[in-house]
């Protein structure tokens, strides 16, 4: 049974830092790119960041871009989002994702396995 369990949400003040993990049950973990996504209330589920299955590349939302950074621990089977500089409009249940062999961001139906989400709540 593959899980992707998402953790490290929670309720942060703007401008403050936070990084979510992804932790999978995927054999062979590095042969998957992984990517994360969010929702807000009211709102469709939106792209925020990917990184190949290589590691060797990633991509952004412009909405994130210079802020949030994504990366990957094979030997843990984890892939990280490192939010900082966090505003109002990053509040959002955050999902990971993962997809086989991809280097380029996949659309959202293109992911072979989701995880269930992580709450960010930011104040101002």
């Amino acid at each position: 049974q593959v899980q992707l369990v998402e953790s490290g949400g929670g309720l942060v003040q703007a401008g403050d830092s936070l990084r979510l993990s992804c932790t999978a049950s995927l054999r062979a973990f590095s042969r998957y790119a992984m990517g994360w996504f969010r929702q807000a209330p009211g709102k469709e589920r939106e792209f925020v960041g990917f990184i190949s299955y290589s590691g060797s590349s990633t991509a952004y939302a412009d909405s994130v871009k210079g802020r949030f950074t994504i990366s990957r621990d094979n030997a843990k089977n984890t892939v990280y989002l490192q939010m900082n500089s966090l505003r109002s409009e990053d509040m959002a249940v955050y999902y990971c994702a993962a997809r086989l062999f991809a280097t380029q961001p996949p659309p959202e139906g293109g992911y072979n396995y989701w995880g269930q989400g992580t709450q960010v709540t930011v104040s101002s």
